[in-house]
């Protein structure tokens, strides 16, 4: 008896063992959903439009001077929201990271794969864009089906050529926005507008990238979601029986069966096994079986769920979002200890990464008398110091510096070398000297007062002390 049950409970799971997009002797099974439609699939359009055009238009906008947003992984370069960042600015990147790992985790916990079905760039280009054009011109799941089973002909061959050549020229141009993240939109427009052998490198990239987005959203598709990426992995770490997810509600909707004209049975659920909600399933599973690691939360199941309860007069969200244990007990979502714990986490998180951003400056300018150096005596009744200076440029821009003594202003202020002008990104260690009327000397440690400028432009005020001959001043 208990052999039977175990074996009743493994063929109820059996669908986890393998992928639902693979067969059992492992080729890949490809998927037709059926196109979707609804309150759910209309927000999304909505959502999807302004997301795509959020990305296409944010290379184009400049903040004083820099791209609104850049990730410039190969020198290290990153802009956000117009302010540059660079290597010197590494602790505030690995903080950064931190806050997102952890807004991950607990946006994960609370709402589950919801960013997966809405916002992923993945999901809203293969659903809003490449599948749509794929409807408008081979039709439907049915008339896929039946144009792939056809052997080829000239109706055959124009779709699919028509078909794909705008996916490639999509593809292409997916590649020059992608791109304008990394090297920023100004390289893009310069490898765009000049011949490729100026920047082959950059062509180069361009062409690698556009196949790279074509084949993902001609061939590998939903692939992307259950085999390369990892959130979809961690879904399973990080859910709990509180988390948001998207639900069948099997106390509702069992046992199933189909409905019969006058069968008003009230031994059956609400479910009648019509088995749209797998029909439109872009990744081909059965929401019914429970969570899994396929189900990227896009709501079309709840839509084509909804339709059919509509239809036959039943209350809809047999499909919703819901909790494990909201379909269990019937409770409502819960903000839980756990929860509650990631939230303070990313508070002070955040709170830290917010002050340190607003403390942050575009130069760093440390300024030290040279250790193991007493004053030195000049001609004409003047003493010396030696200063070491260290000046961070964390702008991307070239930057002539100018150092002035501001206070006492009667001394006189010189660099060792030549004129100080700082690179992008750079950092420069030089010395100066700060002579000052030994009259003037009243202690052995004189405060004085240097200004560190860009041009006409001051950067930072630096105090620090001049050592003096205060005995012999005393004695006289």
């Amino acid at each position: 008896m208990e052999t039977n049950d175990k074996q009743i409970a493994e063929e109820k799971q059996g669908y986890r063992n393998q992928l639902a997009t693979v067969t059992d002797d492992g080729k890949r099974k490809w998927v037709y959903p059926k196109k979707p439609s609804g309150k759910f699939y209309n927000a999304r359009t909505i959502l999807s439009f302004f997301l795509l055009a959020f990305l296409i238009i944010v290379p184009f906008i400049k903040v004083n001077g820099h791209q609104f947003l850049l990730f410039d992984f190969l020198n290290r370069n990153f802009i956000l929201f117009g302010i540059p960042f660079g290597p010197h600015d590494f602790h505030l990147f690995v903080l950064a990271m931190i806050s997102i790992i952890v807004f991950v985790i607990l946006f994960t916990v609370v709402f589950g794969r919801i960013f997966c079905g809405w916002a992923c760039p993945q999901t809203i280009f293969m659903e809003m864009v490449f599948r749509k054009i794929e409807y408008w011109i081979e039709g439907d799941a049915k008339d896929q089906r039946k144009l792939d089973a056809e052997e080829w002909n000239s109706k055959k061959l124009f779709k699919k050529g028509l078909k794909n050549i705008i996916f490639f020229i999509i593809a292409f141009f997916i590649a020059h926005i992608f791109l304008s993240y990394i090297i920023s939109m100004d390289k893009v427009i310069s490898i765009i507008t000049q011949p490729p052998s100026a920047h082959l490198s950059g062509f180069i990239a361009i062409i690698a990238f556009s196949l790279i987005f074509y084949w993902v959203f001609s061939f590998f598709r939903e692939q992307a979601c259950t085999i390369v990426c990892p959130y979809g992995r961690l879904q399973g770490v990080l859910l709990d029986q509180d988390s948001l997810v998207i639900a069948y509600d099997y106390k509702r909707g069992e046992p199933r069966g189909k409905l019969k004209k006058g069968d008003e049975s009230s031994s059956k659920g609400d479910c009648i096994d019509c088995g749209l909600c797998v029909d439109v399933c872009p990744t081909g599973i059965d929401i019914r079986n429970g969570i899994q690691l396929e189900c990227v939360n896009c709501t079309a199941c709840i839509d084509a769920c909804d339709e059919v309860m509509e239809k036959i007069k039943k209350p809809k969200q047999l499909i919703r979002y819901d909790s494990l244990n909201g379909i269990e007990n019937k409770t409502k979502l819960r903000f839980t200890p756990r929860m509650m714990l990631y939230s303070v986490i990313l508070v002070v998180l955040i709170s830290v990464l917010g002050y340190l951003l607003s403390i942050r400056t575009d130069y760093s300018v440390n300024i030290l008398r040279t250790p193991g150096m007493l004053f030195q005596e000049q001609p004409n009744g003047k003493v010396s110091n030696v200063y070491d200076l260290n000046i961070v440029n964390k702008t991307f821009n070239e930057t002539p510096v100018k150092l002035k003594l501001e206070n006492p202003t009667t001394g006189e202020l010189k660099l060792v070398g030549k004129d100080i002008t700082l690179k992008s990104q750079e950092i420069v260690e030089t010395k100066f000297l700060v002579m000052l009327d030994k009259s003037n000397l009243k202690k052995m440690n004189t405060p004085i007062e240097i200004g560190v400028y860009d041009g006409d432009k001051l950067i930072k005020k630096v105090k620090t002390s001049f050592l003096g001959p205060v005995e012999k001043n005393e004695q006289k």
